[in-house]
């Protein structure tokens, strides 16, 4: 099992570009690119900083994927 995020498609349910979506999360375009990609994955505290932005449960953020 491996933890991946939906961090793309939560962007695009707020039509937003990297740029946009990293700023309003505070972070740089190059790790959020990153955290997108599922090259790596945002820490806890981060994911719950996530959440709290844009009112979603962590659930509806990072995930297992059981097929990897």
């Amino acid at each position: 099992m491996v933890v991946k995020n939906r961090l793309k498609e939560i962007r695009h349910d707020h039509r937003m570009n990297q740029v946009e979506f990293a700023e309003l999360l505070g972070v740089g375009r190059s790790l959020y690119n990153r955290w997108e990609n599922q090259h790596v994955q945002p820490e806890l505290e981060t994911v719950l900083r996530i959440a709290k932005v844009v009112k979603l449960p962590v659930e509806q953020i990072v995930y297992l994927d059981e097929q990897c």
